[in-house]
């Protein structure tokens, strides 16, 4: 059997997308870490346990869990609607909704900005509802 709806749904570039997502947030933390605690630190075994302490490493280790909490479900949901067969419908929507969300999440949480990022975060989990009300009705 060939794959061949696979290859054509609209949910496998936002995939391909929310893969780069993932890499910014290890870069960022990479980046930040680096930057506090040394290149010797950061290419070495870390064994001692010494971790970045600065508000900015903090926010973007806790950005991170933040996309990861969510992250698992967006998957699950994006090739479930690809098996469901709603290449354009409401899933898409809110698969749009989740990523573009997560993309303006980064920026305000590494700026310490309050209630527009929760308002941001609030957005995304609508994007996985919308994702989710396809596979259940």
């Amino acid at each position: 059997m060939q794959p061949t709806f696979l290859a054509a749904s609209p949910f496998l570039p936002l995939v391909g997308v929310s893969v780069l997502i993932l890499m910014v947030h290890i870069a960022l933390q990479a980046m930040i870490a680096t930057k506090e605690l040394g290149s010797s630190w950061n290419a070495g075994p870390r064994d001692d346990g010494k971790k970045p302490q600065g508000k900015l490493a903090g926010r973007a280790e806790r950005a991170a869990s933040n996309f990861l909490e969510t992250y698992v479900a967006f998957i699950a949901l994006a090739f479930g609607a690809i098996m469901a067969g709603d290449p354009a419908g409401i899933a898409l929507i809110g698969a749009w909704i989740w990523v573009v969300c997560r993309i303006v999440y980064i920026p305000l949480y590494l700026a310490g900005i309050p209630y527009v990022r929760s308002l941001v975060w609030i957005g995304s989990m609508i994007g996985l509802l919308l994702m989710l009300f396809v596979l259940l009705f």
